[in-house]
C-alpha cells in the first residue's frame, strides 16, 4: 500500500481510451492487405492472457522513482530486435547472464541496488527509414521486425501478416516464462554467480577482474550470513522487468486492459514501454496512446529535440509530475552530446520536472562502413557515456541509468573493446539483422567504466 500511494496519479487522462490513438497520425505502421484478417487476429490477441501484471508495473514505477533520486541505478539492455528463431533457452539464458553479471559489477561498484530491465519479451518491431526496399530493380516492403513480416527478400516473406501478432505474443510469453522460472529457481542467486558464466569468455581479458569482484562479494556475503546465523534470502533472487518500444499500436492496444483493485488502464504486454525518436510527435498516435496508460514510459531524446518541444512532450505524458512516470533516454552521439544535451537538462531542471535521465550511447554512434556493414565503435560508445556523466554533473542533474543493445553471444558487431575488434573481425560473427550489439566483454567493460566514472565524480566532488 505504501508503494502504491507513492505513485498514485492525481487525475485520469482526459478524452482518452485505448483506441483514441486511431484519431491521430500513426507513423511506422505496416500496411495490412486484409482489414478483416487483421481484426480477427486482434480479437484473438485481446482474449489471450496478459504477459505482466499491474502490481509489477506499479512496483517498477516505484523503483524508477528511486533511481531518479539517486537511490538506485537503471540497467536496461537486450537485443536491438528479437526474432522468433531466437526464442531458445540458450539465447535467453545467455542474455540474462550478461545483464546479471553487469548488475553485479554495478551493485558492487556503485553501492546501489540495480533496477534490471530487459529489452526483450516483446522487442519484435523496428522502425524503418523507408516503407520499401529495392534490390536489383525489385522493390518490396521493408522488413519491420518479426511481428510484421520476415527478413527474406521475397513477396511472401515481406507481406505484413496479422498472424505474426499472435506469434509475437506467444514468443514473448515463452521468454517471460523461462526468465521467471530461472530467477525463481535460484539462477540469480548471488551465492552461485558461477551459474552466469559464459563458456566462450573463459579467456577474456576482463575475466580476472570480474572473478576478483565475485570473490570479494562472496566473502562479504558469507561474513554477513555468519553474523546473522542464517542465509540471506534476498540474495537468492532478483527483480527483473521487461521493456520494448511501443511501436506497433494495434498490438499494444490489444493488450491494454483494466484490472481489479487498480484504477486506470495498463499495457500488460510489458512493464516499461518506450517511445522512439521517429514516433515522438506531440500530436501523433504514439504519444496519444502512451499518455493514457499507467505504465512508466520511456522517451528517446536526440539532437533534433528542442527544449520547448521536450517540455511540451513532458506536459502531455506526465501532466501531474509523478515520480517514476517518465524516463528520458538521451541518444546523441559522442560528437554531439556535449552541445545538444546541456540545454535539455537545464530546461527540465528549471521546470522542476521529476524525470529519470538515462543514457543510450548506442544509437547516436551507428555508422555504415564502405562495405555497407553497419557497426558501432566501442570508443565512441564509451566516450558518449563518459561525457554524459560529466555533463549531468556540470548541470546539477543526475544520470540514473544506461540503455544498451547487447547480447550474450560471441558476436563481432561493434568494433573495439577488450579484444580490440577490427573491421576484419566483423564478418566472423555478425548475426544481427538490424543494429550491431555489444558482446559480453564489451558490455562488462561498460559496466566497469560506469563504476570508475561514478567513483571519479564522487572523488572530485
Amino acid at each position: 500500500m505504501k508503494r502504491e500511494s507513492r505513485v498514485a496519479p492525481v487525475r485520469s487522462p482526459e478524452n482518452w481510451s485505448p483506441i483514441s490513438w486511431r484519431t491521430r497520425t500513426a507513423v511506422q505502421q505496416p500496411s495490412y492487405a486484409d482489414p478483416l484478417e487483421l481484426e480477427s487476429a486482434l480479437h484473438k490477441l485481446r482474449e489471450l492472457p496478459p504477459l505482466v501484471t499491474s502490481w509489477e508495473i506499479l512496483a517498477l514505477r516505484g523503483l524508477l522513482a528511486d533511481a531518479a533520486e539517486g537511490r538506485r541505478f537503471l540497467l536496461q539492455g537486450g537485443d536491438c530486435a528479437e526474432s522468433f528463431d531466437d526464442c531458445t533457452s540458450p539465447l535467453i539464458s545467455n542474455r540474462l547472464k550478461v545483464i546479471l553479471q553487469m548488475s553485479l559489477v554495478l551493485t558492487h561498484g556503485l553501492k546501489l541496488p540495480i533496477v534490471r530491465v530487459g529489452r526483450f519479451a516483446g522487442q519484435y518491431a523496428k522502425p524503418r527509414s523507408a516503407d520499401t526496399e529495392t534490390r536489383n530493380g525489385v522493390t518490396l516492403p521493408c522488413y519491420r521486425g518479426d511481428i510484421v513480416n520476415a527478413p527474406a527478400f521475397d513477396m511472401v516473406s515481406r507481406r505484413a501478416d496479422p498472424q505474426r501478432l499472435l506469434l509475437a505474443h506467444a514468443s514473448s510469453a515463452m521468454t517471460m516464462n523461462f526468465v521467471r522460472s530461472l530467477i525463481d529457481g535460484g539462477f540469480a542467486d548471488l551465492h552461485h554467480p558461477e551459474y552466469w558464466d559464459l563458456a566462450w569468455v573463459e579467456h577474456s581479458p576482463l575475466q580476472n577482474e570480474y572473478r576478483q569482484m565475485v570473490e570479494s562479494i562472496g566473502n562479504s556475503l558469507r561474513f554477513m550470513e555468519t553474523l546473522v546465523g542464517r542465509s540471506v534470502a534476498d540474495f537468492q533472487r532478483v527483480d527483473f522487468h521487461t521493456s520494448h518500444e511501443a511501436l506497433l499500436l494495434h498490438y499494444e492496444e490489444a493488450q491494454t486492459r483494466q484490472v481489479p483493485r487498480h484504477w486506470g488502464w495498463f499495457n500488460l504486454s510489458t512493464h516499461f514501454p518506450w517511445i522512439g525518436m521517429r514516433t515522438a510527435a506531440i500530436d501523433g498516435a504514439h504519444v496519444e496512446y502512451c499518455r493514457g496508460i499507467r505504465n512508466p514510459i520511456g522517451v528517446k531524446v536526440g539532437t533534433s529535440t528542442k527544449p520547448d518541444q521536450l517540455l511540451q512532450l513532458i506536459d502531455v505524458l506526465d501532466p501531474d509530475n509523478e515520480a517514476g512516470r517518465l524516463t528520458l533516454i538521451h541518444r546523441m552521439g559522442a560528437k554531439q552530446v556535449g552541445k545538444a544535451l546541456p540545454p535539455l537538462l537545464a530546461a527540465v531542471r528549471n521546470a522542476g520536472r521529476k524525470v529519470l535521465w538515462c543514457c543510450d550511447p548506442m544509437h547516436g554512434n551507428t555508422e555504415a562502413l564502405d562495405s555497407g556493414v553497419k557497426t558501432r565503435r566501442f570508443e565512441n560508445i564509451r566516450d558518449e557515456l563518459d561525457q554524459a556523466f560529466d555533463i549531468h554533473a556540470a548541470e546539477g542533474t543526475r544520470l540514473g541509468g544506461v540503455h544498451l543493445e547487447l547480447t550474450g553471444e560471441n558476436v563481432t558487431e561493434c568494433m573495439g573493446g577488450a579484444r580490440d575488434l577490427t573491421e576484419e573481425d566483423l564478418s566472423r560473427a555478425y548475426r544481427s539483422s538490424v543494429d550491431p550489439r555489444l558482446n559480453y566483454e564489451q558490455s562488462l567493460e561498460l559496466a566497469m567504466l560506469i563504476v570508475r566514472k561514478r567513483g571519479d565524480l564522487r572523488a572530485s566532488a
